[in-house]
């Protein structure tokens, strides 16, 4: 449901309309409030339910508040601008690749007699021209004698492939960009477990320290989008006030100064004689919720707007499958270092060994 509301909520705008333009990049920021703002209750109340109630309750209500969004979501359906699926994505992009490479040795024309475009390509995407960009695609559209999807392919849909494998390029150097993200926030919160929690007579437990950068965020995400937005558009004439690729790398910039931040507080933590305070990981919080106020609605932005009419749903599903390899690939950073330490722990030992033996 999480990666379909995106696409949903993008389709209600028109990208032609100055004014809808700036309301749906709008609509990003406040859609990530709305996944923070919910992520802030769970961590408040259905971690107190499911310690003092059960599990069972918590778990029961949880089930019933996605059905009610649901529900809330489904009661809008008459009053969408309702996106008619023509078919797979994934389809279409297979198509064009395999009659692509069938058609590799014929010779690519300056005219190509595509395949025309059926009654729903038409009315549900936008007719795209031919670009020099990846041209060995274009021998998809050479006719050859032979009719159908695996055979012949409209230029439309041979653009619409060009831009999702523009997109990969991002895709890839962002997964990489992300993996330091989830590392930083389950260590932040285990080096917040070690530090002084206490804030006057309140003790704050480890679990609840995600609040933290969630309230960051989200209190950065309201001035980001009411006072920053504005002041930037006015500057630079841009309607969302930056590019989408200049909110990406600030959010990767502020990821980068938290985790050196975050290597610097660890290793004063460790040589501290007294308990360090809860205060010293607030700078990383910040950087933090920086990054996530700028990269994360800045991606989602980018894929959606730059997808054709047709592609959007995978451009979006790009984009949450950027996030969960990126946490797949943190894991496999944190046990690949752990393995190093206990085999560079190991040697030393061993070499100490040797040096205490008598000769």
């Amino acid at each position: 449901m999480r990666a379909c509301l995106p696409s949903l909520g993008a389709d209600q705008f028109d990208h032609e309309d100055p004014s809808e333009s700036q309301q749906q990049s709008s609509f990003f920021n406040w859609f990530t409030f709305g996944i923070s703002f919910g992520g802030f209750l769970g961590l408040i109340f259905m971690v107190w339910l499911e310690n003092y109630k059960g599990w069972d309750i918590g778990l029961g209500l949880s089930a019933i508040l996605i059905l009610l969004g649901l529900l809330v979501v489904a009661a809008g359906l008459p009053f969408y601008r309702n996106q008619v699926p023509e078919g797979s994505p994934l389809t279409r992009i297979l198509q064009v690749l395999v009659v692509a490479f069938r058609n590799r040795r014929l010779e690519l024309h300056e005219e190509l007699e595509e395949a025309k475009e059926s009654s729903a390509e038409r009315g549900s995407t936008k007719v795209l021209s031919q670009t020099n960009s990846l041209k060995f695609l274009n021998k998809a559209c050479i006719n050859h004698g032979k009719e159908g999807a695996w055979s012949l392919c409209s230029m439309t849909k041979v653009e619409e492939t060009k831009v999702v494998l523009r997109m990969l390029p991002l895709f890839v150097s962002s997964m990489i960009g992300y993996v330091s993200n989830p590392i930083i926030v389950t260590f932040t919160v285990q080096q917040g477990g070690m530090t002084n929690t206490r804030l006057g007579k309140i003790h704050v437990s480890p679990a609840t320290l995600f609040i933290i950068p969630i309230t960051f965020q989200m209190v950065m995400l309201a001035i980001y989008d009411r006072f920053i937005v504005p002041f930037l558009r006015r500057r630079t004439g841009y309607s969302n006030g930056i590019t989408h690729l200049q909110r990406i790398g600030i959010g990767f910039v502020s990821m980068i100064l938290a985790s050196i931040i975050a290597a610097v507080v660890e290793r004063k933590r460790k040589e501290a004689a007294v308990q360090m305070s809860l205060f010293w990981l607030a700078p990383q919080f910040f950087l933090l919720g920086v990054s996530d106020v700028t990269s994360f609605p800045g991606l989602l932005e980018f894929f959606n707007s730059e997808a054709p009419r047709g592609m959007k749903s995978i451009a979006t599903a790009l984009f949450w499958c950027e996030l969960g390899l990126a946490s797949l690939l943190a894991t496999f950073l944190v046990q690949a270092v752990n393995r190093a330490r206990e085999w560079a722990q190991g040697r030393v030992a061993r070499g100490n060994e040797l040096e205490q033996q008598p000769s």
